[in-house]
């Protein structure tokens, strides 16, 4: 039985309330839970609000009507309640001298680097210029978002999700984007995305899905297809089996293919930051192949030095790709790399819940392949250590150890640690492995590491 929200108070809903609201739900029956109202905005004479539910992931986060809103349940924001939120915006983050002062810094007109964080790991770099940036398309020398398309030639910098200013907190909690088209897709993004303000209220924001360049219209789209050459990304073709492929970018030597990339990843990621800055980042893009050219299906990024052994920043697959294996393929293929360069690596943490459940889930079938594989010696029980399965696999030892304590496999036994295998864990290895068609062919693998430090400012 489904309640009624009362909405005869004439009481006015702000910025910061909570109350329940009516989500719809496709696969289950309608809840009510509990949300906050972070904008309010008057359409056609009618209300609308933008809203959080508590305890949910931020991608379900939608515009209202106040037919949803249960307002006998209202409650208003308590007042001096200035909490910054995780990756600073409002609601989550302690206070603490050094922000204190570098508010006051601002205060006095003083200009400060932006921070800009990815994962854990900070960096300090001044805000870029809003000057032309270069696109190499296949050779043309076009600007890279031109101004006969009417947009601006660099990505806004307000909405930094370092920011202070309670402004920017709401606009980078709030998708910004309608919709994506790319190729012969069309995304709803999760997340925002610091895209041009003057892209933010169109109805479908264009891409070249070879060169990722962004276009107000259909007709800017088509008029740039015609110069763009680019029928796969930037780069060296590293892997090709099939009609999957991955192609190797230079952060540094391909900056706005790398930089469109990660606009376009931030639509599908909340907690990474965008980085302005590739220069340190390789990115390794998965393509599908067909007559019209190589299509990205997903993409992971890396450091190209790492002081903490990660092999990958920053992974995606993109939505009409996912749920089909290929995010475990790019998991894969990030240790095959490790693997040719005789390092173990470790994904940049925080993971979002859905990387952390396809880690878990590759950790898991790698270490138990393993595992299954190994043969009695001499009719005693076959022997392997942790740092033996770290090596073969290039998985780091603490994530070795983890996926074996959440499996449930370490067990004390007379004296000494034994891995305990159920046949339920056996039987649902055995289906799980079933269902893996996609796999990386380390044969057809073509990548020569580079030593970074060698090489200057890379």
């Amino acid at each position: 039985m489904t309640k009624m929200a009362d909405n005869s108070s004439s009481v006015e809903i702000v910025e910061g309330c909570r109350l329940p609201v009516l989500r719809k739900n496709q696969e289950h029956e309608d809840e009510w839970p509990l949300a906050e109202i972070l904008s309010v905005k008057e359409v056609s004479s009618r209300k609308l609000y933008y809203v959080h539910y508590i305890d949910f992931n931020k991608r379900l986060d939608e515009w209202v009507t106040t037919e949803r809103l249960d307002m006998k349940k209202l409650q208003f924001p308590k007042k001096d309640a200035k909490t910054p939120t995780k990756n600073g915006l409002s609601g989550s983050r302690p206070s603490s001298p050094e922000r204190d002062r570098e508010r006051e810094r601002e205060r006095e007109g003083k200009t400060l680097p932006t921070p800009v964080q990815n994962g854990n790991a900070r960096r300090l770099i001044p805000a870029p210029p809003g000057r032309k940036r270069k696109a190499n398309c296949g050779g043309t020398d076009e600007d890279s978002q031109d101004s006969s398309d009417g947009i601006p030639s660099a990505p806004r910098m307000t909405g930094s999700l370092v920011s202070d200013r309670s402004h920017d907190d709401i606009v980078t909690r709030m998708k910004n984007i309608e919709c994506i088209e790319l190729g012969r897709h069309r995304l709803k993004p999760w997340y925002f995305s610091p895209y041009p303000q003057e892209l933010t209220s169109l109805p479908i924001l264009y891409l070249c899905e070879f060169c990722l360049k962004y276009l107000k219209s259909l007709k800017c789209l088509q008029r740039h297809l015609t110069k763009c050459n680019l029928r796969h990304p930037p780069g060296n073709e590293i892997y090709r089996k099939g009609t999957i492929s991955f192609f190797e970018i230079d952060g540094r030597k391909n900056k706005n293919y790398s930089q469109n990339l990660c606009l376009l990843a931030k639509c599908f990621l909340d907690h990474k930051t965008l980085y302005y800055d590739t220069d340190p980042f390789l990115f390794y893009v998965m393509t599908e192949y067909d007559s019209k050219g190589f299509h990205i299906v997903g993409y992971f990024s890396k450091e190209k030095e790492s002081t903490e052994d990660y092999n990958v920043a920053c992974i995606l697959t993109l939505p009409p790709y996912q749920r089909r294996g290929y995010g475990k393929l790019l998991i894969e293929f990030s240790y095959e790399l490790s693997k040719v360069e005789g390092k173990t690596g470790t994904p940049e943490k925080p993971l979002s819940d859905l990387g952390l459940l396809s880690y878990r889930s590759y950790w898991s079938q790698t270490i138990l392949e393993i595992l299954m594989d190994l043969k009695p010696d001499n009719g005693e029980r076959p022997q392997i250590t942790i740092n033996e399965i770290s090596e073969i696999t290039s998985v780091k030892k603490e994530d070795v150890i983890s996926t074996l304590q959440y499996l449930n496999l370490i067990n004390y036994y007379k004296g000494q640690y034994i891995l305990t295998l159920s046949e339920d864990i056996v039987e649902g290895h055995e289906r799980a492995m079933q269902k893996r068609h996609l796999r990386i062919d380390p044969k057809c693998l073509h990548f020569t590491p580079k030593d970074w430090s060698k090489r200057g400012k890379w």
